[in-house]
């Protein structure tokens, strides 16, 4: 048997699926299972012993190609999976890429979100997976596998890195002389700024860590411009000197690093996920983001643990801080769709040290 898994969004979001993966594994255990991802979120999947084969969608380079030569490159991926002979292919993604895809691919069964834009699509699917109402998404990847007949046996997010990384990070671990659990990892930045807190309480945060509770502080960040200049600005308001790795770390690496933290400490994004993944409790800022769906997952508590539409919350050893305004959360891409989230801006500095202390008891 052989099963494509189709998740063409971004880094947490392909994390998420690992669940389902090792469930499908355990399930089918003969059974050769593919992802089928956009390129730069496959570092979330490759290692995993559930997954043979990824195949990697290069949407970055497709789009900026002339017409007929992104046409032809369409066509080729698509053609490669279609020569793979699927017999089941579940396609998660909510637009209608996945679901283009899987009717091309002609898999045996397919099971899909339905679309929205183009209904007639909806015919070729087999099996339509149910909708996302007050779910995680964790739990909403493994309703591929209720939709079977199937009960997950875990819900645990994994990921998985060699020996090599760790060697990198024991090194870079002794370079600057820090031990394991002895320091917090602080991601203040995301690809989508809206998620950003402000930069003063970045650097407020830094300095609380290393002058009060005496633990050194790693600052991690993309290797893109944007995010690091976000970087250098918050350190340059810090009286203390924290480490900045920004832009210095492939994904699995900083997921090594993350594991030897005792916290992390940041903002909502792929590398709170890891995190949470890594079992490092959590201290996350949520802003636009819906707890109840994008929460960082507690695999010790096996369910959901994030209840309430707004507000501060907690699933195990992670904790969210979430203003509960009417208009939060928006799920906009800031305030008015603008960039910036007024509902991240505005903190009381003494209610996030307490959120801290109580994360490092």
């Amino acid at each position: 048997m052989k099963i494509l898994v189709s998740k063409f969004m971004h880094i947490g979001d392909v994390l998420l699926i690992t669940p389902l993966l090792e469930n499908l594994k355990t399930e089918f255990p003969d059974a050769l299972i593919d992802v089928a991802l956009n390129e730069g979120t496959e570092e979330m999947i490759t290692g995993n012993p559930s997954v043979r084969k990824v195949h990697i969608y290069r949407r970055s380079t497709v789009k900026k190609m002339p017409l007929l030569q992104r046409l032809g490159a369409e066509w080729a991926f698509a053609r490669a999976i279609r020569q793979e002979g699927y017999d089941l292919l579940i396609n998660l993604t909510a637009g209608d890429r996945g679901l283009f895809l899987a009717v091309f691919s002609g898999a045996r069964e397919i099971l899909s979100h339905p679309s929205v834009k183009n209904p007639w699509l909806n015919r070729f699917i087999h099996r339509p997976l149910p909708g996302f109402a007050h779910k995680h998404w964790v739990d909403i990847n493994l309703d591929a596998l209720r939709v079977l007949g199937i009960e997950p046996l875990h819900k645990s997010v994994r990921i998985y890195w060699n020996a090599a990384v760790d060697t990198r990070i024991d090194r870079l671990m002794e370079e600057y002389h820090l031990r394991p659990g002895n320091f917090i990892h602080f991601h203040p930045v995301s690809r989508w700024f809206f998620k950003c807190i402000d930069n003063a309480l970045s650097a407020q945060i830094i300095d609380y860590c290393q002058e009060v509770l005496g633990l050194p502080v790693v600052v991690t960040a993309a290797p893109d411009d944007r995010e690091k200049e976000r970087v250098a600005e918050i350190l340059a308001l810090t009286r203390s000197e924290a480490i900045d790795l920004s832009g210095r770390l492939t994904l699995k690496e900083t997921a090594a690093l993350n594991k030897r933290a005792r916290a992390y400490i940041g903002v909502d994004t792929a590398i709170m996920h890891i995190s949470a993944a890594n079992e490092t409790p959590v201290l996350a800022f949520f802003g636009p983001s819906i707890p109840y769906a994008w929460g960082p997952w507690d695999n010790q508590e096996q369910h959901n643990g994030y209840t309430c539409y707004r507000g501060d919350q907690r699933m195990g050893r992670h904790r969210i801080l979430q203003k509960a305004w009417d208009c939060v959360p928006c799920d906009a891409k800031g305030c008015d769709n603008l960039g910036r989230s007024e509902c991240l801006m505005h903190w009381n500095v003494e209610e996030i040290r307490q959120a801290m202390d109580a994360l490092l008891r």
